[in-house]
């Protein structure tokens, strides 16, 4: 008694520490187990008690659901009475479908009759009181029994597992070895099924010598337990040793070992096992059919799953009555992009639970079909039985981020507040994705600041999210904090954090992520690599750049090799591409449509024709010149060369255009001062024109002055609600401008409802081309206090707007703060624009000196300016001067030419510029012509 006492007193301190709610996880152990100064029965009694490896989960395998009821029973004696078989019966019946009233109440009435001591009775109430979630009431029932039998130990241990418990269930198990009780094949299968769902598979291995060692790997579902656990545990070769051992195999046996391949990453091994079923009589079951189509999902072998889906037939597993192979078939089915035969077994279902629904909602997402999806959802919604969860959710919401689609995403949103999964951190992760891909990176960060709980996944989505909204310093500063409060870094993080290393001030960032890389033992993977030669071609590093593609060469696949291109192409290093390119030809002498893409862009920039017409040579040569991006990118490089005549060649013969082709086409036109043309071509569009068109046909308006055609594609833009498109509205802002009519292009800038930075670009340029350079100034300050960075294309219109107005002092301090200010740096154009400005301001020397000054040898562009303002101001001698640096630099030239005769004629020598003029004349220089456009009738 005395033994007893002591044991029932640490149950009830046990069941006080315990939580009010078992639904919820308790935390890994800070139990005891009982009686821990006796002396174990056998040498792991140590292994057992140790919780601190423990882990909580909240999944309850379906093996496990109710195995108290599918394990060997005690044989019941027969009672002194009828009452007392009554009584049992009633227990028993309470025990199928018990609630705490009814618990309450039987167990008041075995009290009352005095049968509590009788062990099946008092089994069955801790059972009861197990599966209304009410442990600690089993655990002190389980304290006050005497002579606990090994069902009863069996049965308090079931309740445990059922209550996810499972850490004390082995805790428990221990205690029973010391108390020196015998234990049978059904423990030891309630001992496995909690490991399995710890995932410890030391302690599993341990449980399984002790099975051999007491003989009882005969029995068939200790050994189906066994491959279970081995199988979660993700040691699948030992799964599949014990799956071998097994000499009479029952369904459960192949089922387990299917199901195990096929949740290990090995689908071609779970297909396999299953075909050995299917050759055997018996046979498969729901389980083995509905693992084996998704198999056939994962691997793409979607005959296979409708060969499977013919077996599911032959053997009588009708789909609208059997869910796991019906939800397996909805799965195959939109994973195959026949989500018409997924959506008629769906119909066709009798019963739908919430994976049949997930099933289809998330098959709708992946065809694209957002309506069918939503009204799936909405419809669920209306379902008595059914609820959408935290996988529904998780189904929809990159839907509603891969089209951008926020009021639906808010709405979801919404919807997780007022059901309370605010918990679910899959959910929150997808809904700080969705909000960063509709560029509300503020609401993301809003909600990442709010979440109780963050994961690894949290932060990098956050991370990735910034940089992929070109908030880097926010992406920076963040990984930083990551890294010193967690130490877990993944290959995601590098990745999600690489595209915030964007320019050369982020070049040594990027070198520590280089070295996170090669520490956290990624150096080989080819993901990885890639993305670094991006980041170092970003940040102007190419020699670190091609230092990698240089150690992957021979390992390199066309993915490695287009990185390196593209991004060359993408960055302006031109000449670099096409390196490349060369070496990819020599090296392994593969291509695709995206290497093409970018070297035709790479040879248009370049201005390249004959180089242009060999790489297109090369594309009709294969495949890839039949691709649509192909032939756009050879009608943009023949328009970027000046070839209109090839440009429209190329479009005509189009096999099929998009609208692609035709902005292409229309950008050519303008481009090559063949407005009018463009305009033509316009007209004839055959798609409903985008943003891209509207910007370009609004350029060849500016291009032609022509302020009626404008206002016709202004109203067109109105009417298709791209005015809230930013860079439409700075092309607006251009036309109106160039037409006369400053007073329309600032309305247009201010009723913008997003400003971009093109938008006040060409708002700065509009005041300067009006004389308007205060105006200008004001504009720019404007744009610096409402917190965007200037470009280079700024501080040109800044600088042309203060040489047009004469603000020659303020430009040269806009000029000279221009890195240290604003970050910057001085270009040729930028020293082009101080030039112009102190040359028409007659500050002529000042200009020399200027240019003398310069930190690398002046562009001709530079001495062309000072010319420009020596010939404005009859300075014959600087002309002079000047005029025979820019001959020796650009000899060809007429410009420079004819620039020193009209300075020769203002000056009166006569006869300098009639010899300069032969000159001109025996080298056959021409100059372009010029010309005038009136519009007659104009308004």
């Amino acid at each position: 008694m005395k033994k007893l006492s002591n044991y029932a007193y640490k149950a009830l301190l046990f069941c006080s520490s315990l939580p009010n709610k078992f639904s919820q996880h308790i935390p890994p152990f800070q139990f005891f187990s009982p009686n821990l100064s006796q002396k174990p029965l056998f040498p792991i009694h140590h292994f057992f008690i140790t919780h601190g490896n423990t882990q909580v989960s909240g999944y309850t395998s379906p093996a496990t659901h109710q195995l108290f009821d599918k394990m060997p029973q005690r044989r019941v004696q027969d009672f002194k009475n009828v009452e007392g078989h009554e009584i049992f019966e009633l227990v028993n019946i309470v025990k199928e479908n018990p609630d705490i009233l009814t618990a309450s109440q039987v167990h008041a009435l075995v009290l009352k009759v005095g049968m509590l001591a009788h062990l099946p009775i008092i089994t069955t109430l801790l059972i009861i009181y197990s599966r209304i979630k009410n442990l600690i009431s089993s655990l002190v029932l389980f304290g006050e029994i005497i002579d606990k039998d090994v069902v009863t130990w069996n049965a308090i241990m079931t309740a445990c597992i059922e209550n996810n418990i499972f850490g004390y269930a082995v805790s428990i198990f221990a205690e029973m070895m010391n108390e020196g009780e015998q234990f049978d094949s059904a423990t030891l299968v309630i001992v496995i099924s909690a490991l399995s769902n710890m995932r410890d598979l030391r302690k599993g291995l341990v449980v399984h010598c002790l099975s051999m060692k007491m003989g009882m790997l005969s029995d068939s579902i200790l050994g189906n337990a066994l491959i279970d656990f081995y199988a979660k545990c993700g040691n699948l070769s030992l799964s599949e040793c014990v799956f071998l051992e097994i000499e009479c195999k029952d369904v459960v046996s192949w089922n387990s070992v299917i199901s195990g391949c096929l949740n290990n990453g090995r689908a071609e091994k779970s297909l396999l096992y299953f075909k050995q079923l299917a050759g055997l009589v018996k046979g498969g079951d729901t389980v083995s059919l509905s693992s084996a189509i998704a198999a056939s999902a994962c691997l793409d072998e979607f005959g296979c799953g409708q060969a499977i889906h013919g077996c599911v037939i032959k053997l009588g597993y009708e789909e609208s009555c059997h869910l796991s192979v019906a939800n397996s078939l909805i799965s195959l089915y939109s994973q195959s992009g026949d989500i018409d035969a997924a959506e008629y077994i769906f119909d066709k279902m009798e019963y739908k639970d919430i994976i049949t629904w997930n099933s289809m909602i998330s098959g709708f997402a992946l065809n694209g079909k957002i309506g069918e999806a939503f009204d799936d959802l909405h419809e669920m919604q209306f379902t008595r039985t059914i609820e959408p969860d935290a996988v529904t959710l998780i189904s929809i919401i990159p839907l509603v981020a891969e089209f951008t689609l926020l009021r639906e995403g808010k709405a979801i949103h919404g919807f997780t507040i007022r059901r309370e999964m605010g918990a679910e951190l899959p959910v929150m992760n997808a809904l700080m994705d969705m909000y960063f891909n509709c560029t509300r990176a503020k609401d993301a960060e809003n909600l990442f600041l709010n979440m109780s709980k963050k994961d690894l996944v949290s932060w990098n989505t956050i991370i990735s999210g910034y940089s992929q909204n070109g908030r880097c310093r926010e992406a920076q500063s963040l990984f930083k904090k990551f890294r010193s409060g967690i130490s877990k870094c993944s290959l995601s993080t590098l990745l999600g954090i690489l595209p915030a290393c964007d320019s050369p001030n982020s070049v040594q960032f990027g070198k520590l992520i280089h070295s996170w890389e090669v520490k956290l033992g990624f150096v080989n993977n080819i993901i990885l690599v890639n993305s670094l030669m991006y980041m170092y071609i970003s940040c102007g590093d190419l020699v670190a750049s091609f230092k990698l593609l240089e150690e992957i060469a021979y390992n390199a696949d066309v993915v490695s090799w287009n990185t390196v291109i593209s991004g060359c192409t993408q960055n302006g290093h031109f000449w670099e591409a096409l390196n490349a390119f060369k070496l990819m030809r020599l090296k392994s002498n593969i291509h695709d449509t995206i290497t093409l893409v970018n070297i035709i862009s790479a040879y248009g920039n370049l201005e390249l024709t004959y180089e242009g017409k060999s790489i297109h040579a090369l594309a009709l040569k294969t495949s890839a010149g039949q691709d649509i991006r192909v032939q756009n990118a050879l009608i943009t490089m023949y328009g970027k060369s000046s070839d209109v005549e090839n440009a429209r060649s190329g479009f005509e013969l189009c096999f099929y255009h998009n609208l692609c082709s035709w902005n292409c086409m229309i950008s050519t036109l303008a481009q090559n001062k063949n407005s009018k043309e463009a305009i033509e071509l316009f007209r004839f569009l055959e798609f409903e024109p985008d943003e891209i068109t509207m910007a370009t046909v609004l350029s060849a308006c500016r291009q032609l002055g022509i302020i009626r055609h404008g206002k016709q594609i202004h109203a067109h833009v109105i009417r298709s609600g791209f005015y809230k498109n930013a860079f439409v509205s700075a092309a607006l802002v251009d036309m109106y401008s160039s037409c006369g009519r400053l007073d329309i292009a600032h309305q247009v800038f201010q009723s913008s409802e997003e400003i971009s930075l093109a938008a006040w670009n060409s708002m700065i340029s509009a005041c300067g081309f009006h004389s308007n350079g205060q105006k200008a100034i004001d504009i720019f300050h404007e744009m610096i206090y409402s917190g965007l960075t200037p470009s280079k294309v700024t501080f040109i219109n800044l600088l042309t707007a203060c040489s047009h107005t004469g603000l020659v002092d303020q430009g040269f301090w806009y000029y000279n703060h221009m890195l240290d200010e604003f970050g910057v740096q001085p270009s040729t154009e930028h020293q082009v624009c101080v030039v112009d400005m102190l040359g028409r301001s007659g500050r002529l020397h000042e200009a020399y000196n200027f240019i003398k000054e310069l930190p690398r040898p002046p562009d001709p562009g530079i001495w062309g300016a000072l010319l420009s303002a020596c010939n404005y101001h009859g300075d014959l001698q600087l002309g002079k001067e000047v005029a025979n640096i820019l001959f020796s630099l650009e000899p060809e030239n007429v410009g420079y030419h004819l620039a020193l005769s009209n300075i020769y004629v203002a000056t009166g020598s006569w006869n300098e510029a009639g010899e300069l003029r032969d000159i001109v004349h025996r080298k056959g220089l021409r100059k372009s012509a010029a010309y005038s456009i009136i519009d007659v009738g104009s308004s």
